[in-house]
């Protein structure tokens, strides 16, 4: 059974599950998707999402593009390994995103809601960041997330 509903997941074009018999290696050498649990501090109390994280420069690039749906609970985390001003952009992605720019100790730092689908328009960090989030569009304003909010992972300094 799980062989036809990947199958037709595959055809529809919707990630699938990493297997729980597959290490995250394993995993990635099937086609499968990733994910970590990230949790976003808010006034409204804590959240957690599962993101799949770029962290080499070939995945940062690509990001989310070509993708023409992500789940709601879902993002991408990009760690850029140093805090510098980033530049981003909407180029070949379908799908309007939330940006939340992240520094090294984990507090947002900016948001750039609801970005346009296949924009080049450049999008700024606007000062240091270490590392950006994408989530859907709406999911910052639905979590309550603002400036100064903390988001916790294992990739921030705490």
């Amino acid at each position: 059974m799980r062989l036809g509903v990947c199958v037709v997941l595959a055809l529809l074009g919707l990630p699938l599950a990493p297997s729980p018999f597959l290490s995250p290696a394993r995993a990635l050498e099937a086609g499968e998707t990733v994910t970590e649990p990230l949790i976003v501090e808010t006034s409204g109390g804590p959240r957690t999402l599962d993101v799949e994280v770029a962290r080499d420069p070939a995945t940062r690039e690509r990001g989310l593009m070509y993708r023409r749906f992500l789940p709601e609970n879902r993002g991408m985390l990009f760690d850029f390994g140093r805090s510098e001003t980033i530049l981003m952009w909407m180029k070949n992605t379908y799908i309007p995103l939330d940006m939340i720019f992240i520094s090294r100790d984990g507090k947002v730092t900016h948001i750039e809601e609801n970005t346009e689908p296949l924009s080049q328009a450049i999008i700024s960090s606007n000062g240091p960041t270490f590392a950006v989030l994408e989530v859907n569009a709406g999911v910052a304003q639905k979590l309550g997330l603002k400036v100064g909010d903390v988001v916790k992972h294992k990739m921030f300094a705490r």
